[in-house]
This record gives C-alpha cells, structure tokens and sequence, in this order.
C-alpha cells in the first residue's frame, strides 16, 4: 500500500528541515514530486533550492522523469554561482525535455559563469555610466532597494545575464562602502 499524503509530507519535510506545512512540501507531493526531491536532497542538493524549482519550475510533463542526480547537479551549479537562477531554469527546462546533464546543457547554451575580473568591470562600467544614480546610492543606505535594482538590471542587460545577480549586488555593497 502506497504512503498516504501526510506521510510523505512529512518524510519531504523532515528531509529539507522545514515545516510539513511549507506550501512547497504540499505541492511537491500534489505533483508527485516528493520522492525526486528528497532523493537530491539525500544525495546533497540544498533543500531550499530543490523546493523552489519543483514548486515553480517543475509543474510541467516529464518532471517525474527527471533523476535526482541531474537535478541535485543542477542545484549545485545553481548554489556554486555557476547558473543564475534564470540560467538554471533554462537548463532545468532542457532538462526535464531532454534528460541531458546539467553541464552538459549548460556548457551547450553558454551559460558559463563569468569571470570575477570582468563582473568587476562591468560593474564599474555601470558605476562611471550612472554617476547620479551612484551617488544616491552610497549616500542613502536605507534606500537602496531601487537602486540597487536599476544597478543589477544594467548589469544584466550589458552582460546579456550572463552575471549573477547576487554576485552583481555583493560587489555594489562593496564599491559603496558597506
């Protein structure tokens, strides 16, 4: 006899070290997808990244299919700074399609992480192309959430998101002084 829907909630729960009652556990096991979530999970993918994909990225055919290898390498690319998030939802897309390593896809569609030297620069390309904006910038700490934004964003488009995002905002902290 299969396990019943609260078991296997709170296996995946106990597994990812969250509340049974996380909406992404009761999705996952809506979807089907608990077993393949714990089973990255066991094999060493963060818990938090696995849930998120397979509450937002994975509500699709075939992601039953998908090997919990596959995906704990692809989450581990993802937390390593390898993918952003938007690459590696392209590579998980490609993924569940294909049944490819994650790599593999990744390498195939160009998706290599950039160089902190040239994030560095293109950083500070932004910087000396906005210089007003910068200056709100490290003048006002408290309201850096749209600037910060607009910041990342200019980055992204330059680079054709190729940066990663945290890495974008880690290194604009950095330049502002804190």
């Amino acid at each position: 006899m299969p396990s019943l829907p609260a078991e296997r909630r709170a296996r995946l729960a106990e597994a990812a070290g969250v509340e049974p009652t996380v909406g992404a556990v009761a999705i996952a096991v809506e979807r089907s997808l608990d077993t393949l979530a714990v089973a990255a999970i066991d094999v060493g993918a963060d818990a938090g990244r696995v849930l998120t994909h397979v509450e937002h990225n994975l509500a699709v055919d075939g992601a039953a299919d998908l090997g919990p290898e596959h995906l704990a390498a692809l989450v581990t690319m993802e937390t390593k700074g390898e993918l952003t998030a938007t690459q590696a939802k392209a590579v998980l897309a490609e993924m569940v399609a294909t049944g490819q390593d994650p790599a593999a896809i990744a390498k195939a569609k160009g998706f290599e992480a950039m160089d902190t030297g040239a994030l560095e620069a293109q950083v500070d390309e932004i910087i000396a192309a906005n210089p007003a904006e910068w200056q709100r910038f490290v003048d006002d700490p408290a309201g850096r959430g749209k600037l910060t934004g607009f910041f990342v964003g200019q980055v992204m488009r330059a680079t054709k998101g190729q940066a990663d995002g945290k890495a974008v905002t880690a290194l604009l902290l950095k330049r502002a002084g804190g």
